[in-house]
């Protein structure tokens, strides 16, 4: 993936075998990639402690993005939970890069866009996601936000990796991190990345179809 143009990398402290191998994977070439974790953790000392330990597994002293993973409600600056100045405080210490937000939840989604706190948003998105999903991503260029598609193939059901991957191409600021699981399916995406679909009628009307 890295050879094939690939520099972002985005796991969880939720899946610590993919943070260990991929940190495996890295060795060497980690100063040239973007890499993104997340943490699952709803308190300081949890989330302080989930960051060492993604940290070790990665091996590595910082992570370019730290994503809260599945809030139950969007910590904001001066919280009573304290955990968006302690991201803050991460920050200021070079152990973290950016504050992200990965949730599955549409409100959670928009509020955290709506803060300005979040440098990034992660939400699922493919071209089969209603119109309000494309909502939140057009909300994001508004306010200068990332947004990180997850499941950009919809878990499979988008097989066609060429509309999949075009679809993307009108969102500047959305990024699709794919979950690849195969070789093959590795071969196809770097291949329809070098060589884009044209996005003419014909290419519309399949998308619809």
């Amino acid at each position: 993936a890295y050879s094939g143009g690939i520099n972002f990398f985005d796991t969880s402290r939720s899946k610590p075998e993919s943070e260990k191998r991929l940190g495996a994977a890295l060795h060497g070439i980690r100063q040239n990639v973007l890499l993104a974790t997340k943490t699952a953790s709803q308190s300081v000392h949890e989330i302080r402690h989930d960051l060492d330990q993604s940290l070790d597994a990665l091996e590595c002293d910082y992570v370019d993005l730290f994503q809260l993973e599945n809030p139950l409600v969007v910590p904001e600056k001066n919280g009573n939970d304290g955990i968006y100045n302690e991201l803050l405080r991460m920050k200021d210490k070079g152990v973290i890069r950016h504050i992200g937000l990965a949730t599955t939840d549409y409100e959670i989604a928009r509020k955290a866009v709506g803060t300005g706190l979040y440098e990034t948003v992660q939400f699922p998105f493919s071209m089969i996601s209603p119109d309000s999903v494309s909502a939140i991503v057009e909300l994001c260029a508004e306010k200068d936000v990332g947004f990180i598609a997850m499941q950009p193939l919809n878990g499979g059901i988008v097989s066609d990796i060429s509309l999949g991957l075009g679809f993307f191409q009108q969102y500047d600021n959305a990024v699709p991190v794919w979950g690849i699981h195969t070789q093959d399916e590795l071969q196809q995406i770097l291949y329809f990345n070098n060589h884009p679909p044209v996005i003419d009628d014909d290419f519309k009307k399949e998308i619809d179809r």
